[in-house]
């Protein structure tokens, strides 16, 4: 390890094998499994100098950093660049623009620095999607995979991400991919959507213009892959309260619910119900839904530790805002016990989420004793 630098999910890698993992579309974390709020790679300053002092001592020489953010861009990636453009937006020849836009795809996915052109020419998102929109090219689904990947790629630079945020066109270009394009242009379209979505101003103009919706219908309808890109879209857009109510209303709790009963994308639906349950309304509509009892499951029999602790959270927010689900819990907890080796055994989270639903089942059943 060269470059430490730490994962969202707090754990520590080398920053050329976890930035691969990410390039290659993934947004897990490899040792954790853990859905990633977001692809921000911290310097791990105190590991850095553990090898820098470890290779002291053994004669080794440590190569200093590259300056990561603000990669150096060539005279000729420049022209390579400026090249493309001409050809995707000036040229008349249909077959070469669907060439120069896939030209485009594969240097944005392979050369880091050639991503960070685009920070010298932000007007070339608009100019490409402009390009892609003639009645020529805008049925092509190859073209439009293209375009939607070319994004895609652009949005890892951090840098990038205010810049096609702040672009007119760009969000309501994803948008129209996730509702209308083929699968693999539907889920990088989410799987950008999920980038952007790191910075709380983008959440915002996303949210707004309708993301919401096309992305529940593809957590329910994707392909796997496709899935849990627009599951961790979801979860980054709903780190901004306005948009849990966006998602509610587009119907994510019946999705999420039917896939945890399903036993597929099990951790990010719990994940995504455990982040909305802070909403009071959202609370509501998990309870009405079977929440109860698909919280319960999965506290008895999920051997997953982080599931049993999200499962918690949620019924602890159900257990707080509404006391009519409490007979349920109560007769399901004299039964199995569930929560009582939850108290014990779970995470710190989860022991704590544990015992206040026991201490208000308690309460509850005393003030019950002492009215009658």
């Amino acid at each position: 390890m060269r470059d430490p630098v730490v994962l969202a999910s707090g754990q520590t890698y080398d920053r050329r094998f976890i930035q691969e993992w990410l390039s290659a579309g993934n947004r897990t974390c490899p040792q954790t499994q853990q859905v990633l709020s977001n692809t921000i790679l911290i310097p791990n300053h105190l590991v850095r100098s553990m090898i820098a002092q470890w290779c002291t001592e053994n004669g080794i020489a440590l190569s200093p950093l590259e300056n990561q953010e603000e990669d150096l861009v060539t005279n000729n990636e420049r022209k390579s660049f400026s090249e493309l453009f001409d050809r995707i937006s000036s040229s008349s020849n249909i077959s070469e623009k669907r060439q120069a836009i896939k030209d485009l795809r594969l240097l944005t996915k392979r050369n880091s620095s050639f991503r960070a052109v685009i920070g010298e020419n932000p007007d070339s998102i608009s100019q490409m999607i402009s390009a892609v929109s003639n009645p020529e090219l805008e049925s092509n689904s190859e073209v439009l995979e293209d375009t939607v990947t070319t994004i895609l790629n652009l949005s890892i630079h951090e840098s990038n991400k205010k810049i096609i945020g702040d672009d007119t066109k760009a969000i309501t270009f994803l948008i129209s991919a996730l509702q209308s394009g083929t699968m693999e242009a539907r889920s990088n379209a989410a799987a950008a959507i999920f980038s952007l979505s790191a910075l709380d101003s983008n959440k915002a103009k996303i949210g707004e213009s309708g993301a919401m919706r096309p992305l529940v219908d593809l957590l329910e309808h994707g392909s796997m892959t496709a899935k849990k890109d627009a599951a961790s879209a979801i979860f980054s857009l709903c780190k901004l309260h306005e948009n849990k109510s966006r998602a509610t209303k587009s119907g994510v709790i019946d999705v999420v619910l039917k896939a945890i009963s399903d036993e597929s994308l099990t951790d990010e639906s719990l994940t995504i119900l455990a982040l909305l349950s802070s909403d009071h309304e959202t609370v509501e509509e998990i309870g009405e839904t079977g929440g109860v009892p698909c919280m319960l499951h999965i506290i008895k029999d999920d051997q997953c530790k982080r599931n049993k602790e999200n499962a918690v959270a949620v019924l602890f927010s159900i257990c707080m805002y509404d006391r009519t689900k409490l007979r349920e819990v109560v007769e399901d907890e004299n039964l199995n016990g569930s929560l009582a080796w939850l108290a014990q055994n779970g995470t710190s989270r989860a022991r704590r989420k544990a015992a206040g639903i026991l201490d208000k089942l308690k309460r509850t059943i005393h003030k019950t004793h002492y009215s009658c």
